[in-house]
Formats: structure tokens, sequence, C-alpha cells
């Protein structure tokens, strides 16, 4: 039952995330002659060409990258991705005729086209799977030249296809267009995929650390850790205290340092992502 709920999550994510990315293709990106880069783009540079419905073209193209994929990974990745990219395809059909094309500032339609994009790709990203595609081919390159990283590899399809955008728009300025929806797509993308996740490391340096490590656990739920260290000079045991919290509850930790240890030495880091307890989990 609950892989069932599970399966019905997933499937309700992937239709809406599917249609917030086809409505920013059809509505910003198409019509303003800004390629979205990687198989959508050339979808859309086809159906800019021969007037065939972009999310066709878009499951052609997906089709074989789906069975090599399959192959060579197998797995629910892969059935994920099919689910996710059939979806997409079919959104793509749909709002191509149900929502009207919006001729606006370039740089307008790139940045909300991107953001829409960005937005759409990572409630699908979030769930398991990809639009297939360029990050399948990414993964199957690497395979076989493990030099060229897939963050790579992507970069240079995504590259090729906006470079093929400003001979097919005729224009030079799409190309710059592009690169500005792309940079919009994958900031939203790094905020919704890690952003929830950010926080900061706190280490701290007190002779009152058990008395800290209580009031932090109790105050604010969050785990300790205690690491044996030395000081410098002295070579007395300073047990170090770490702990991760989110950025909102820094000031609660500054407030009970500032109660039990006004002398405490703190070092407060940025971290891009926390994973474990009270945080995201990697299932």
């Amino acid at each position: 039952m609950k892989n069932v709920r599970k399966t019905v999550f997933d499937f309700v994510w992937y239709i809406i995330g599917a249609f917030i990315y086809s409505s920013a293709v059809t509505m910003f990106i198409t019509p303003n002659e800004i390629s979205p880069g990687g198989f959508t783009g050339i979808a859309t540079l086809l159906n800019y060409l021969f007037s065939v419905p972009s999310g066709i073209i878009l499951l052609l193209l997906n089709i074989p990258v789906l069975i090599i994929g399959f192959l060579k990974f197998g797995g629910i990745f892969i059935i994920k991705t099919s689910i996710a990219t059939i979806i997409v395809s079919f959104a793509l059909t749909v709002t191509d005729v149900i929502f009207p094309p919006v001729y606006i500032d370039k740089i307008l339609a790139s940045l909300f086209g991107g953001i829409l994009m960005g937005l759409g790709l990572s409630l699908i990203l979030l769930r398991g799977a990809t639009t297939g595609g360029v990050d399948i081919l990414a993964k199957l390159i690497n395979r076989r030249f493990r030099h060229l990283t897939v963050g790579r590899v992507i970069f240079i399809m995504d590259a090729a296809v906006v470079a093929l955008a400003a001979i097919v728009y005729g224009n030079i300025q799409s190309a710059l267009y592009s690169s500005v929806s792309l940079y919009a797509t994958s900031t939203i993308m790094d905020k919704m995929l890690y952003g929830g996740d950010r926080g900061k490391l706190i280490y701290i340096v007190s002779p009152f650390y058990k008395e800290i490590c209580k009031e932090i656990t109790t105050t604010l739920s969050r785990g300790v850790t205690l690491v044996s260290a030395k000081g410098g000079y002295t070579g007395e045991d300073r047990p170090l205290i770490l702990c991760s919290v989110r950025l909102h509850e820094v000031s609660a930790v500054y407030s009970i340092l500032d109660k039990i240890d006004k002398k405490a030495f703190i070092i407060v880091s940025d971290v891009g992502e926390i994973i474990g307890e009270g945080f995201k989990t990697l299932g």
C-alpha cells in the first residue's frame, strides 16, 4: 500500500512538473525564438522549421536513448524517467494547443521561461526521475570516456543546441538569450534541489561543552558531535563541538552560548547540503 501511494504521488508530481515546464517552453521560450537546450531545444527547433508538434519530436528523440539507457542502467530510474519523458512529451503537445504564445521583451521571456523550466524540472527530479535525453546520453558517454564528466558533457550538448538555434533563427542574439534562459533554469534547479537543505555547520570550543551540548539537544532537537582535540600551545584536551543547523537556528545557538559561555570560540561555515536525521534523507 505504501509503495502504491508513493507511486501515485510521484506520478502526480511528474504531471505538475511536466505542465509547468511545458507551459514555459510553449508560452515564453519557443515564441520568442529562444532555445531551451537539450532534446527539448532540438524539438523546438524542428517544430519551428517543420511545424511538427514538439512533444511528438521529443518522444521520438527519447525512445532510442531510453532503450539504450534501460539496457545499460536498468532498474527503477529508467522506468521513472521513461514515464516522466512520456508525460513531458504529452504536456508539450497539449500546452502547444491550449496556451497562447506570449510575445514580450526577450530578456523577460528568457528569465521567466528559464525560471518556470527550472521549477518544472526540479519537481520531476525531486521524485527520482529525469526527462531523459541529454541526461542519459551524458551518463552513457561518461561511462565510455571517464575524463568527460556528466556535467561537462551536458554543457557541451546544450551549447551545441544553443549554437544551432542561432543558425536556425538567423540571429546571434538568440544564442545569448538562450544562455540567459539556461542560467535561470540551472539556478532555480540548484535552489529547489539543494537550497531547502542548506544550513550552517557550527564549531564550538568551550570548557562548558557538556552544558552546551545538552542545551542544543534539548532546545533545538539537534544532534551534536564531540571531536577530541588538543590546544595548539598548551596541549590540553579541548573537545570540539560540531553541530549542523538550519539557517534560522543559528541565532538560537548564539543565545545558548551567550547564556552558558560568552567566551566560547565559535566558527560558523556554510553547508551546501545536509543529509541525515532532521534534514533530508537519501531515500
